[in-house]
């Protein structure tokens, strides 16, 4: 292991409300960040508009970011353009889509999506937390899988993750896409119910990731690597045990990362078991979570393009995600922590209605 050389070399980290912020956390409270040289200042965003907004200003670092969000924001979508890194993945899994308890009880009875949300009769209005964000990807494409038109026949909004039990409480949406633990609170308050997890909707799929302008991770390699390094160690020590990841829940309440009830947080991040550990949240695995796959970012830029937001040509993604994702330094991070490396850049994946993805 290899660290920075100097006193402790300060950065400014952003997350977000949610238990897959839980890495950062980690590696602060086990002083991770000090062993390879840093100390990580974590500071709570209210948005992922703010994430991405104080992130291109250089306000913040890094940041604990949607993988959809980052591609977003890369191509220029619906918003500023900045060239981005994508240091590595923080979990696979961990979200869900919510519907408010009578079109989740139709669905469980039997209904068809279009039968439980009464389309084309209304135009059911359904949240997400980032236009081009993972959970606004998840909820289009369980949609669209179900004969549901997701840009024609639903009204999508987009929300803060912490906002989104009120509305739904308050009538104001018939469901919404989120991060743990904001799917399990409409549970706990009986306002609605989760319909699907997003660990079933794509097996191990990439969610939150340690991202940062590419300017940022050009002009300090050694420090994006110290910080991948930091980070994937934690990432290790969440995966570890049950215990670990009670204690993580603990910190997360304690620190007022997520204002919720420990006892809410520790459900949220219980250890995966048997056959649920491909579907329920994970950390690490060996490094498989981890590693930013090449393959993974062609699956959001395909659906970018499927939903009109990109020129159907794809003839430049390969150059681009090689700019976007920082395998050298993720490497060179992995080999410091002691993390395994895969033989390739690229995966298979399989997702809920038959499509493979390579």
């Amino acid at each position: 292991m290899s660290r920075l050389a100097g006193p402790p070399r300060t950065l400014r980290i952003g997350y977000m409300p949610l238990v897959d912020c839980a890495p950062l956390v980690v590696a602060v409270r086990l002083g991770l960040d000090r062993r390879y040289g840093l100390r990580l200042e974590l500071q709570r965003q209210a948005s992922w508009a703010a994430v991405r907004d104080r992130l291109i200003s250089g306000e913040i670092d890094a940041t604990h970011a949607l993988a959809g969000m980052v591609y977003g924001i890369d191509t220029g979508i619906g918003g500023p353009c900045e060239p981005m890194a994508v240091l590595m993945v923080l979990n696979h899994n961990g979200q869900a889509i919510v519907l408010a308890p009578e079109p989740a009880r139709r669905l469980r009875e039997g209904a068809s999506l279009r039968e439980a949300l009464e389309v084309p009769r209304q135009r059911p209005r359904l949240a997400h937390t980032f236009p081009t964000g993972t959970h606004a990807m998840w909820l289009y494409y369980w949609l669209a899988a179900q004969d549901v038109d997701p840009l024609h026949e639903i009204e999508a909004v987009t929300l803060p993750p912490p906002q989104m039990p009120g509305a739904l409480a308050g009538g104001e949406l018939l469901g919404y896409s989120v991060g743990e633990p904001w799917a399990a609170q409409a549970e706990v308050q009986g306002i609605g119910a989760r319909v699907i997890r997003s660990g079933e909707l794509w097996p191990g799929h990439p969610e939150k990731v340690l991202a940062c302008r590419r300017g940022f991770a050009a002009l300090e390699p050694d420090t994006v690597t110290a910080l991948t390094a930091a980070v994937l160690e934690a990432c290790r020590w969440l995966d570890e045990s049950a215990d670990h990841r009670a204690r993580a829940a603990h910190w997360l309440a304690a620190d007022g990362a997520i204002d919720l009830p420990v006892e809410v947080l520790v459900e949220c991040l219980l250890l995966p078991e048997g056959d649920q550990r491909t579907t329920r949240l994970r950390f690490h695995g060996d490094g498989e979570v981890n590693f930013p796959w090449l393959s993974d970012g062609r699956w959001f830029l395909h659906q970018f393009r499927r939903w009109g937001w990109l020129s159907p040509d794809a003839m430049g993604d390969d150059a681009r995600l090689a700019e976007l994702h920082r395998l050298d330094s993720y490497r060179l991070a992995a080999l410091q922590a002691g993390v395994p490396l895969p033989r390739g850049d690229t995966r298979r994946s399989v997702l809920f209605d038959g499509m493979r993805w390579e």
